[in-house]
């Protein structure tokens, strides 16, 4: 007797399981659960683009010869503290209001927004909040006193799609070396600032975009391109897509922080020209000029002034 109930209870049993399988399998996607999931994967990545770092494509030559058409790099959101610039896409209205604020370096590599337009720039800062600045023959005169500029040799860029090295542009300075490559020959000085930061700069056209002396206001600063001759940045007019003078901090989204990696213009479909399209030597290049250390006033007298 116990023998046949317990055939019976394992037949019922296994007739019941594929039934059970049946309507689980017919269980319906919740597809509010499935959107919500994948709207919050969404804020918090926007999240962290606005408040920790976000990644930033170079489309100029402006920032020539340390940043290249194609670089791309990471862009870090809390040095100078938040504004209204700091979401993704500058939703928000302009405005002058700052959490946590500070205030950039000379030589800091900065993201400045135009005050007529949301499109992110990239620059870097020459002179701070209550500093007189000129700029005369390429050259900064920074509190009344020029900015060093020592002459180095040419530097080399290897022509490609992102950098063709224009004739117009630059005339002569595109060479074929010995073993048939193209380099775009370009003559440089070092610029080091008042706090030892020290980097490079083209300078080369006849006609150079001089700037008349003028103060830096509180809560602002003045900004440049290394590419001396080629950069709407503030010396430059608004009419002329320049940032039209020193630039509020309140419209500073972030400072440049290091090359992710870095593309010649190649890329295509075939995902194999994902990986020779890419420039070498380039990927995890440091953004921050070099600190040279300056020498020590002597005792007894007065530290020049910034």
């Amino acid at each position: 007797m116990n023998s046949e109930t317990s055939k019976l209870s394992k037949t019922a049993h296994t007739k019941d399981t594929p039934a059970k399988n049946s309507n689980e399998a017919k269980k319906p996607v919740n597809w509010f659960a499935e959107i919500r999931g994948l709207l919050l994967m969404l804020l918090a990545v926007l999240a962290f683009h606005s408040f920790v770092a976000k990644p930033f494509y170079i489309p100029s030559e402006s920032m020539m010869p340390n940043l290249l058409v194609g670089d791309r790099l990471v862009v870090s959101k809390y040095p100078y503290g938040y504004n209204w610039s700091s979401l993704s896409f500058h939703p928000l209205p302009r405005s002058t209001w700052r959490l946590f604020p500070g205030t950039p370096q000379y030589g800091d590599i900065v993201i400045p927004i135009p005050p007529n337009d949301k499109e992110d720039y990239i620059k870097r800062v020459v002179a701070l909040p209550g500093d007189t600045i000129a700029v005369k023959n390429d050259q900064i005169i920074l509190n009344g006193k020029p900015v060093p500029q020592q002459v180095e040799p040419p530097i080399e860029i290897p022509v490609d799609l992102n950098e063709p090295c224009d004739e117009y542009q630059y005339p002569g300075m595109k060479v074929t070396k010995p073993d048939g490559t193209q380099v775009c020959r370009m003559p440089v000085v070092r610029e080091t600032m008042p706090n030892g930061a020290s980097y490079l700069v083209i300078t080369h056209s006849a006609t150079p975009l001089d700037f008349p002396q003028i103060t830096v206001p509180k809560g602002s600063v003045f900004v440049m391109g290394d590419n001396r001759d080629h950069s709407a940045d503030s010396r430059v007019p608004i009419e002329g897509k320049g940032l039209g003078g020193p630039v509020p901090l309140s419209n500073i989204s972030g400072r440049a922080e290091f090359i992710t990696f870095s593309l010649d213009g190649s890329t295509n479909w075939n995902p194999i020209s994902w990986f020779t399209s890419l420039r070498p030597g380039r990927a995890f290049t440091s953004l921050r000029p070099a600190i040279v250390p300056q020498p020590k006033p002597v005792v007894g007298q007065a530290a020049p002034a910034n």
